[in-house]
């Protein structure tokens, strides 16, 4: 090549340079910004990923974990006033009226929620209180203010196992694990990414992602039916 021709080609060879040069600069720039979002719900989503995966273990054997119940039950009655409160409740066929719902909680630690609704028999009320790793009701007596409490506690694990799976754990729980899922979807798509920018100088990254997919589909056609 003359020296004119490397004249002329210079302009292209610097230009090929600088496109080469935004490339990798772009590229160190979506990898900053994949590992600080990796790291972020990765610290946002840990203890989350751990209580799932120790009451992942224990709900695949629940029927290995023995759980021994304990059953506590109190008696109340109700004062006057409430008994005329309850007898309006039952005539109106209303939700536990609020001034019911707070003696309850003074009196016999009854924790029922705002307007818990009410199953009548007769003068009888029945109001369900089911919780996490339990179950509980209480009944009161329109006629007489008659009142019984029972709580069912089945343990810790229990307890965790419902909240894995959400049971009788109320909205705001509800909303906790819709947040930590969708932090997991960022922990796990920012993941993705980084293995897809690491994978040309770990070749095995692809064969070990489609073993992780192959794996469990498998397992799903030909052991489960």
């Amino acid at each position: 090549m003359s020296a004119s021709e490397l004249v002329g080609a210079k302009p292209a060879i610097d230009e090929a340079k600088a496109r080469a040069k935004r490339a990798a600069q772009r590229r160190a720039a979506l990898m900053r910004q994949m590992v600080q979002w990796h790291w972020i719900s990765a610290a946002i989503c840990l203890i989350g990923m751990l209580l799932f995966a120790i009451t992942g273990i224990t709900l695949n054997h629940a029927g290995a974990i023995e759980a021994k119940p304990k059953t506590v039950e109190v008696e109340g009655q109700l004062p006057p006033e409430l008994i005329a409160l309850a007898k309006t409740a039952q005539t109106s066929k209303s939700a536990l009226p609020e001034e019911i719902r707070v003696w309850l909680g003074k009196d016999l630690d009854v924790k029922a929620p705002k307007g818990a609704p009410i199953e009548w028999t007769d003068d009888e009320a029945y109001v369900s209180l089911p919780r996490p790793g339990g179950d509980g009701w209480v009944t009161f007596d329109a006629a007489s203010g008659e009142v019984l409490h029972e709580r069912t506690d089945r343990g810790p694990i229990a307890y965790l196992n419902d909240l894995h799976k959400g049971r009788n754990s109320g909205a705001v729980w509800s909303l906790f694990l819709d947040v930590f899922a969708i932090g997991c979807i960022v922990f796990c798509a920012t993941g993705l990414v980084l293995l897809q920018l690491h994978s040309r100088a770990r070749k095995i990254t692809w064969p070990l992602v489609g073993l992780g997919l192959a794996v469990p589909l498998i397992l799903v056609l030909l052991f489960i039916h």
